[in-house]
């Protein structure tokens, strides 16, 4: 099969990755292998191919050298075959979910992160879903807790997590304000925000107003700045944030959030999402019930994975980045 490939750790895209023949993934009795239609980037797929901030590597992505051949988390395919353990999935079916190597024509993947693709989307569209969409959803309903009529302000609406939960917000019934650069304003306004704040032009921790919950997306604001929007017994969740420290990488927020909200009335804090196909399936029927649309930025072919990586790293995207996967050409006599 065809597929992008890393043989060492690198922050820059540009001199990472080639494109080979390899050979197709051997499946074990749990696995699904996957035909790979489409694929996406997002933040954590700069995380895996650079091996930072340093833990990622201790968390099981390689400690010297990456684990995996590519930094491919998100798919949408169709089924090729299924283990001999596996239920529920058969050959031919559409799904769409997250696994490891997906910048590929095969991926494997187990029953857990795999669900059925929503019949209203393309492959390309369902491929942009899955880490960030289940980002915000848990970031949402689960640590958010948003609830109909509050107020929800989303810093960084207009990436990848941010484009989902803004509308995810709007779907629970809450009043969302998104903060975004001014290229994006249009943008996140469509997307059902009630309000949208020009970051280069307001200062949204200005005392003016205050939120039952805050989402921090895409910010590097201060913790201090982030408890001032805040109500007085409103939740604060860091989703992200950068830093590019190689140690921490931004996630000292978190750490201090953390350590901070049990002497506070206030509810601070962080996690780390969790790929489930219930998730997945909540997500499909937001989808397919018309109250969630993945915001597409751009489609790259296979052969461009840098240049995907690399306009994400530029801080220009408005929503996903999409890798298309030419589907291989059938071969007489052969399986895969």
């Amino acid at each position: 099969m065809t597929a992008v490939v890393q043989d060492h750790y690198s922050a820059a895209p540009e001199d990472l990755f080639r494109v080979a023949q390899t050979d197709t993934p051997t499946m074990g009795d749990d696995d699904i292998l996957v035909r790979v239609h489409a694929a996406s980037v997002d933040r954590g797929t700069w995380h895996i191919m650079s091996g930072l901030p340093y833990p990622i590597r201790l968390a099981g992505f390689g400690l010297r050298r990456p684990k995996y051949a590519n930094p491919g988390r998100n798919l949408a395919g169709t089924v090729e075959a299924v283990g001999p353990s596996v239920t529920g999935f058969a050959p031919g079916d559409e799904v769409f979910g997250m696994s490891t190597s997906t910048f590929a024509q095969y991926a494997t993947a187990r029953p857990g992160k795999l669900a059925p693709k929503p019949a209203n989307l393309s492959f390309e569209q369902a491929a942009a879903v899955p880490v960030s969409g289940v980002t915000a959803l848990q970031a949402v309903r689960d640590h958010g807790r948003v609830r109909a009529g509050e107020t929800v302000l989303i810093i960084g609406a207009s990436g990848g997590v941010g484009t989902f939960a803004v509308q995810i917000a709007k779907a629970f019934g809450a009043d969302v304000t998104g903060v975004c650069s001014p290229s994006k304003v249009e943008m996140v306004r469509a997307l059902g925000a009630d309000h949208v704040i020009d970051y280069t032009g307001a200062e949204f921790a200005d005392g003016g107003h205050r939120y039952d919950v805050v989402l921090d997306i895409g910010g590097n604001a201060r913790l201090s700045d982030l408890r001032r929007v805040l109500t007085p017994r409103g939740r604060l969740v860091i989703v992200g944030g950068e830093s590019g420290g190689r140690l921490l990488g931004g996630s000292d927020r978190q750490i201090r959030a953390k350590l901070l909200s049990p002497f506070v009335r206030q509810q601070l804090g962080t996690f780390v999402a969790k790929e489930t196909a219930v998730d997945l399936i909540a997500l499909g029927a937001l989808i397919e019930g018309g109250k969630l649309t993945p915001a597409i930025d751009r489609t790259y072919p296979l052969a461009e994975v840098a240049a995907a990586i690399r306009h994400l790293l530029d801080g220009k995207t408005r929503g996903k980045l999409v890798v298309s996967v030419l589907p291989p050409a059938p071969a007489t006599g052969s399986t895969p």
